[in-house]
């Protein structure tokens, strides 16, 4: 039987591209397609201004696609994650907590980068593989399986036919619609603002997690900009507050951002637009159909807290190469997708249901709701073991 390709890549985010580099590193032929094409300059319209922390487990797979060399020089790395409630009467500090990494691993427990500089670097190394085929501006369409095959229908009116389909298309996922794959899904009422700042405090590898009502603000380091130090921001709050702010001058931004950090690392500047999306959690049933393997958002979507999203997915394709090496014969078979789906399942529900509780607890109102999420914070931070193993945890290296 001849095939265009062993895999097709439904999905040119970072996810799906990071999977093409994985996969034509480890020698399979790739076709990976996106309908939108990526941004890779952070001036441009539409540049994506978030930021992804990589945590630990995902370095093993980026070097195996090759692509740790391009992204270390440029990744701040995160060795002490603080968690800070704010939930007093005024928007001050009166719980820190801090979890270093120092007490687990010699290494961070992560590096953070640009999503727009992820997409740039991802780019640059697929152009370096002969076997990885990107088509920017086509997207995915059609699906029809059999036993031994797939035949993916795209937008420019052409088919391919594959041994395996990777669903990496985002968390409307086309190709899982045409699986006929049900997810669930839970609304919180939130948006995030994502956007850059500088700040006169240095962050000194702090990532720091400030909790008042709402949801957190989040702020991650980055590395300098025009010799000041730069965090990334996500903020996330009900969705009207949030959706009043994105349209705030930037001065009066400015303002409200600085008070909403308790003032932890002084005056906060604008240096990017401000990016605005809804806020939800979202679990396919199950991660596999025949010839169809869900990976990233269109198998799991959850608030972004505890940079589990990305890293999320990352185990995703690690789990699905480490099987595709393992018999490479058998690629896209009924045995490898099931054993794919049960070796994922469960860490995914557990991971969702878990984010879904410290985000639930996040964004508490009541003067009774904060005290007790602060007692807690207090209670699980007071017993080592019990810190050591929500770090582990936290970074995926136990269950």
């Amino acid at each position: 039987m001849t095939f265009d390709c062993d895999i097709l890549i439904s999905g040119g985010g970072i996810a799906g591209l990071t999977a093409a580099a994985a996969f034509g590193a480890a020698g399979f032929d790739v076709i990976c397609v996106d309908p939108t094409p990526p941004v890779t300059d952070c001036a441009a319209k539409g540049a994506d201004m978030r930021s992804t922390a990589l945590l630990q487990p995902a370095r093993r797979l980026l070097e195996d696609a090759g692509l740790w060399d391009r992204l270390a020089p440029h990744a701040a790395a995160l060795q002490i994650m603080r968690i800070v409630d704010a939930g007093g009467e005024d928007p001050t500090p009166r719980v820190t907590r801090e979890f270093d990494a120092a007490d687990i691993s010699d290494a961070p427990f992560g590096w953070n980068f640009p999503n727009w500089l992820l997409r740039r670097e991802i780019l640059t190394r697929l152009n370096e593989l002969p076997n990885v085929d990107f088509r920017p501006g086509t997207g995915t369409t059609t699906l029809f399986t059999r036993q031994s095959e797939a035949r993916v229908g795209l937008s420019d009116g052409s088919r391919i036919r594959t041994r395996l389909v990777i669903a990496a298309d985002g968390r409307n996922s086309p190709m899982r619609e045409a699986a006929g794959i049900e997810v669930t899904t839970r609304r919180y009422g939130q948006k995030a603002l994502a956007f850059c700042v500088t700040h006169p405090i240095p962050h000194e590898n702090v990532s720091t997690e400030v909790h008042r009502s709402g949801g957190p603000f989040t702020l991650v380091p980055l590395p300098d900009c025009d010799g000041m130090p730069c965090s990334a921001v996500v903020w996330m709050d009900d969705g009207p507050a949030t959706q009043a702010r994105a349209t705030l001058d930037p001065a009066a931004f400015e303002a409200e951002a600085t008070a909403r950090s308790a003032n932890l690392f002084g005056p906060l500047n604008l240096a990017s637009p401000r990016a605005l999306w809804p806020i939800i959690s979202r679990e396919a049933k199950r991660l596999s159909a025949e010839r169809l393997a869900l990976v990233a958002e269109a198998a799991h979507v959850l608030p972004p807290i505890g940079a589990q999203g990305l890293n999320m997915s990352l185990t995703d394709m690690a789990t699905l190469l480490e099987l595709a090496r393992a018999a490479p014969e058998r690629l896209g078979d009924a045995e490898m997708l099931e054993a794919y789906h049960k070796a994922r399942h469960a860490d995914i529900a557990l991971r969702v249901r878990g984010i879904d509780l410290l985000n639930r607890a996040s964004q508490a109102s009541s003067p009774l709701a904060r005290d007790a999420r602060a007692a807690g914070l207090n209670a699980l931070y007071a017993l080592p073991p019990v810190r050591k193993m929500l770090m582990q945890m936290g970074l995926g290296l136990r269950r």
